[in-house]
């Protein structure tokens, strides 16, 4: 055996235990950590900024925010700091909610044509004046950061991705990170949205699992979830999936962030309760949610990638 093959073992022996012992970290019990495998990806992320940056390349990401929605200034204000904590350009543009459609498609081909600009994100929702499909429309493709022009869902559905969405992204990414590996488990997506339940359901099938996707209308819902070896649930229905539908062993992904009462925030699926058949399993919150802007930036710095090649 060469002693070049030796060295390769040894580093890839090496690696894999390093990755085995971080996976650890990414777990409390059954408990799969989203902040722990986010801060690892934009770790990975700074460090390609870094490199990027050597080469002349500064990643920019362009955010633009229309009316004083609350949730959505708060969304925006953490886009911006994980922007400069990982070293990318960002480029806000708050709007006022009276501000025309005309007006906002202009900026956008303003944002198309900026070379410093990798990625743009119109924080959703909009005023009802203007027409959401017809902005995602005009935000060219190869700076689509949010993955939901319908070029990109396209490409998505013909398994040859440029940027994919980000949220259901970041559930792949968990699934990795924690060493799920997809092919042939039965994996039940509860939802059925253009953000996640759709988009997720291909990136499964990708991966070789056989995939069902379940919605609020869905005959013998329990039976079906209850066969699941993933369950995915991003419904928007507060523990609308009881614990007792997990099949013993399961993992549970769950999408759903809603508030009941005042304070309190739980997920789509009855925690507590799943919590106790499953083998894995992300709280709400703590678990999906950081992965959400981690992807944006990840796609933002695979087409600052791009940019630096061209």
């Amino acid at each position: 055996m060469s002693q070049n093959l030796v060295s390769n073992i040894q580093v890839f022996a090496s690696a894999l235990m390093v990755r085995r012992a971080a996976r650890e970290v990414f777990y409390v019990g059954k408990i799969i950590d989203g902040k722990a495998i986010a801060a690892e990806i934009r770790e990975e992320i700074a460090a390609d900024v870094v490199a990027l940056k050597e080469q002349g390349v500064t990643p920019g990401l362009a955010v633009v925010l229309v009316g004083d929605d609350p949730a959505s200034r708060v969304y925006v204000t953490m886009k911006e700091k994980a922007c400069e904590k990982a070293g990318i350009f960002s480029d806000e543009h708050k709007l006022p909610a009276e501000t025309t459609e005309a007006q906002l498609l202009a900026l956008i081909e303003e944002l198309n044509n900026d070379q410093r600009i990798d990625g743009i994100l119109v924080q959703l929702p909009l005023p009802d004046h203007i027409d959401e499909s017809k902005i995602l429309e005009s935000i060219s493709p190869v700076k689509d950061a949010d993955g939901f022009h319908p070029y990109n869902v396209g490409r998505l559905v013909t398994g040859n991705p440029l940027y994919q969405p980000c949220t259901p992204f970041g559930v792949m990414k968990m699934l990795e990170y924690t060493g799920v590996d997809l092919t042939g488990k039965a994996v039940v997506v509860v939802g059925r949205s253009n953000i996640v339940g759709k988009p997720v359901a291909l990136m499964c099938l990708a991966q070789h699992a056989t995939v069902t996707i379940c919605h609020s209308r869905t005959r013998d819902l329990p039976g079906k979830v209850a066969q699941a070896d993933v369950v995915i649930a991003a419904v928007g229905r507060p523990e609308m999936i009881k614990g007792s539908w997990i099949k013993e062993g399961a993992v549970v992904i769950d999408v759903g962030v809603n508030r009941v009462g005042e304070k309190k925030l739980v997920g789509d699926v009855e925690f507590e309760a799943a919590k106790e058949r499953a083998s894995a399993i992300t709280p709400v919150p703590g678990g999906v949610g950081p992965m959400t802007i981690t992807m944006l930036l990840y796609n933002t710095v695979e087409g600052a990638k791009r940019r630096a090649n061209q």
